[in-house]
């Protein structure tokens, strides 16, 4: 077969002419030759599979420099060069996501700015970490400040313990300070940064302790919601019990995908393990979330030795039980325990009240 004009390149490879010429001037694609008298590019058959690998590059977005680069690889290593970009990109659309999602709540509440919410609420609370009836030791921390609730689950072994209180350390630095409720989400995001970074400090040659992290962070009637792992927020409003946040787990990812229901992820041996922990992997992704706070609201805050063992019902029940945040923690315990507490149980509730 000999050279191939422009156009027939163009349409065997799914890419306009135009693409071509563009490919042509930043050096990615030059063709085999160009007539010397109409200055037609021509192209030679061989090139059809980098054209074509080209065209499929672009279409999942990948810039013309990181291409070029990909396109000189061996196929093994150009293969890790798209995984790793798509990684990224999954990275940076997720973190995108987060900040639709803020939007939208936001949004739908009525706002239209970012102003100052009415500060005329207050937060009465009450927590406590139990070892359980099994375990030897407690990872669990649970901490109901003023402004400030958070609940961490470090990985059972040498430094849980240590990660799970260091990690609730990094964000009682912010609690005092006067937050603007327009500011509450960069200063939670930046404290996880820090609570990540000191739970990476607490790594020796033997083991690298992880934890898992669930807080809020109140200013006036709004609050910014922070979420690593498995441990879990709730919101009791109305009488009704809603989870607002999701498990970082591998068997949450296999429910997400299909490929698991939700009663046989409840029963699945991998449901501890986790896909998201501070600590692990190559940098922190939490997922940060602005809501308002109403009068009347109860929330939870809880590590799984307590959701895995009370079943959502028996949690509703205990929540809208009592008034006390304090006499609800202990029943909230108690449940667990009853159920034969395997594992240590962190939990704080807390109320929001009109002042």
């Amino acid at each position: 077969m000999g050279l191939m004009t422009i156009g027939a390149f163009a349409r065997e490879v799914r890419l306009t002419p135009k693409a071509l010429r563009l490919y042509d001037r930043v050096g990615l694609l030059v063709p085999a030759a160009v007539d010397p008298e109409s200055g037609y590019r021509l192209y030679d058959p061989a090139q059809l599979p980098v054209a074509r690998l080209v065209a499929q590059l672009r279409r999942i977005g990948m810039p013309l420099a990181t291409i070029r680069v990909v396109c000189g690889l061996e196929p093994a290593a150009a293969a890790e060069a798209v995984t790793a970009y798509w990684r990224q990109v999954s990275v940076d659309t997720e973190a995108r996501a987060r900040l639709a999602t803020v939007l939208v709540d936001h949004l739908s509440e009525g706002g239209t700015t970012m102003s100052e919410p009415n500060p005329t609420v207050a937060v009465r609370s009450a927590a406590r970490a139990d070892i359980g009836l099994v375990r030897d030791s407690n990872e669990d921390a649970a901490y109901a400040g003023e402004r400030l609730l958070a609940v961490a689950d470090g990985m059972r072994g040498p430094g849980g313990a240590a990660a799970s209180a260091a990690a609730i350390d990094a964000l009682k630095r912010v609690s005092p300070t006067d937050v603007p409720g327009a500011d509450l989400l960069s200063v939670l995001a930046g404290a996880v940064g820090d609570a990540d970074r000191a739970v990476r400090g607490l790594a020796t040659d033997a083991d690298q302790p992880v934890t898992t992290l669930t807080a809020m962070l109140f200013s006036g009637s709004r609050l910014a919601l922070v979420h690593v792992g498995d441990t879990r927020a709730y919101l009791l409003r109305g009488g009704e019990l809603s989870l607002l946040t999701q498990d970082h787990t591998w068997v949450q990812d296999q429910v997400d995908q299909g490929r698991l229901d939700r009663e046989q992820a409840a029963t699945h041996p991998q449901r501890a393990v986790l896909v998201r922990a501070l600590g692990g992997g190559r940098q922190v992704e939490a997922d940060l979330a602005l809501r308002t706070a109403l009068p009347g609201d109860r929330y939870l805050l809880c590590s799984d030795g307590l959701s895995a063992v009370v079943d959502r019902a028996d949690l509703r029940a205990a929540l809208a039980a009592t008034d006390d945040p304090r006499d609800t923690v202990r029943e909230l315990i108690g449940s667990a325990r009853a159920g034969g507490a395997p594992d240590n149980i962190a939990c704080v509730v807390a109320d929001v009240v009109a002042v």
